[in-house]
C-alpha cells in the first residue's frame, strides 16, 4: 500500500481478515519519556515501541515475551534515548533500532539517532542489538556497551536491510559484551527480505549506505561464525572495525566478507575450530 501511494487513512489493518496484533506499550511522537522498574509478560507483538519520540529513559525493566515477533524494545525514528539496567527474555530481537520502511519513512524523513544501551542482560533473543530491517529513515550514533547474554542469542550484532530500503546507517558501536552460545558475533546482510521476497514485488530499488560499524572487546563461549559481512556491490559497506573478539569454539567459519571497503580486524581469536569449518572466506569476495 505504501509503495503504491495508498493514503495512510485508507490502510485499514484491524477489521476483517487483517487482525494485526498490537504493541503492548506504544509511545507516538512524545517527549521526555520515563519507563522505570516494572515487569512485562507475554506481549502480543512488539513489547515496547518508541516511535518518533525525542528524549527518554527506559531502565530497570524485566521484560519476558516468547510469542511471535516479540521484540523487547524497538526505538524507531527516535532520538536522544537511553536504555539501561534492563533484563530482556524475548522470542525475537531484544534491543532494536528502526527507522521506518521504504516510501513512508522517506516521506517522514526522521532519523533514529543518539541512542545508548548499557548494562542490560539478555536471557534469550534472536539478536542482542538489531539494526533494521525497517531502516529507511536513516540510523546513526548508536552505542551499546557493557551488556551480557549469558545463555544464547542468535546474533550478537546484526545490521539488516535490503535493496528496497534506501537509507544510511553510520556510526554504530558495540563494546564490552559477554555471551554464551550464538550463531554469529557480527553480521551485516544487505539482502534480508524474509517472506516478502516473493509475496511483494520490488516497486523501486534504493540501496542502503552502511559506514562506520565498530565492535570491540567481545567474549563468546561458542559460535557458528565470528563475522559475516554481506555488502551490495553497487554501494559497498565502508569502514568496519572488529577488535579484541574471542570465541571459545567455532563450528562453521571464522569470517566471510563480501563487498566491503576499509575493514580493520585486530586480535580476533578462538580456542578451537571444527576441522570441517572454513577459517577464511574473504579471499573469494570483492573487498578492499
Amino acid at each position: 500500500m505504501a509503495s503504491t501511494d495508498v493514503p495512510v487513512e485508507e490502510r485499514q489493518m484491524v477489521k476483517g481478515e487483517n487482525n494485526l496484533r498490537p504493541h503492548l506499550i506504544h509511545f507516538n511522537r512524545c517527549k521526555t519519556i520515563l519507563l522505570d522498574e516494572f515487569k512485562i509478560r507475554n506481549s502480543p507483538f512488539w513489547t515496547i515501541h518508541i516511535y518518533m519520540c525525542d528524549g527518554g529513559i527506559t531502565r530497570n525493566l524485566d521484560v519476558k515475551s516468547h510469542g511471535h515477533n516479540n521484540d523487547g524494545i524497538d526505538l524507531e525514528m527516535t532520538r536522544n534515548f537511553l536504555v539501561e539496567n534492563c533484563l530482556f527474555d524475548q522470542g525475537d530481537d531484544a534491543v532494536v533500532i528502526k527507522a521506518g520502511r521504504n516510501r513512508d519513512a522517506w516521506r517522514l524523513n526522521t532519523p533514529c539517532e543518539n541512542i545508548v544501551v548499557r548494562n542490560c542482560t539478555i536471557m534469550a533473543g534472536h539478536t542482542l542489538l538489531g539494526i533494521g530491517s525497517e531502516i529507511s529513515g536513516d540510523i546513526r550514533n548508536v552505542y551499546m556497551h557493557d551488556c551480557v547474554a549469558p545463555n544464547s542469542v542468535h546474533r550478537l550484532f546484526f545490521v539488516k536491510t535490503n535493496h528496497r530500503r534506501g537509507t544510511f546507517v553510520e556510526n554504530i558501536h558495540m563494546e564490552n559484551i559477554a555471551t554464551g552460545s550464538i550463531l554469529r558475533v557480527l553480521e551485516i546482510d544487505t539482502e534480508v527480505l524474509y517472506r516478502w521476497r516473493t509475496l511483494v514485488p520490488t516497486y523501486e530499488e534504493s540501496i542502503t549506505r552502511i559506514k562506520g560499524i565498530y565492535m570491540n572487546n567481545i567474549t563468546c563461549e561458542s559460535a557458528k561464525a565470528i563475522y559475516g559481512l554481506k555488502g551490495d556491490e553497487r554501494v559497498p559497506i565502508r569502514n568496519v572495525e572488529i577488535r579484541n573478539v574471542h570465541v571459545g569454539s567455532v563450528s562453521d567459519f571464522v569470517s566471510h566478507v563480501e563487498n566491503v571497503e576499509g575493514i580493520v580486524t585486530e586480535n580476533i581469536t578462538y580456542d578451537e575450530i571444527d576441522p570441517n569449518a572454513l577459517p577464511e572466506l574473504d579471499k573469494y569476495t570483492n573487498n578492499k
